[in-house]
C-alpha cells in the first residue's frame, strides 16, 4: 500500500473515486482490474509450485477424480 492510501479508508477511496471524471473512473477501473488478475495469476503461479514441490518431496501422490471420489465415498 502507497503512504498515501495508508490512512484512507475504503470509503474515503470510493468518495475520492466518485470526485473522478468518467472517463478516469473508467479508466481507475480498467486499471485495477488487471491488478486484481496479475494478484490472481502470482497467487495461481504460488499454489502451482507448491503442489509440484509437494508432488516432488511425495506429500501428496496422482489421482484420477475417479480415485478421488473413491476414496471420498469409502
Amino acid at each position: 500500500m502507497t503512504k498515501e492510501a495508508e490512512g484512507k479508508s475504503f470509503g474515503e477511496i470510493l468518495e475520492a473515486a466518485d470526485k473522478l471524471s468518467l472517463e478516469e473512473q473508467e479508466a481507475l477501473i480498467d486499471v485495477l482490474s488487471r491488478r486484481a488478475a496479475d494478484r490472481r495469476r502470482d497467487l495461481l503461479g504460488r499454489d502451482i509450485r507448491e503442489a509440484r514441490r509437494e508432488f516432488k518431496e511425495g506429500q501428496v501422490r496422482a489421482a484420477t477424480p475417479d480415485d478421488i471420489l473413491s476414496e471420498i465415498l469409502s
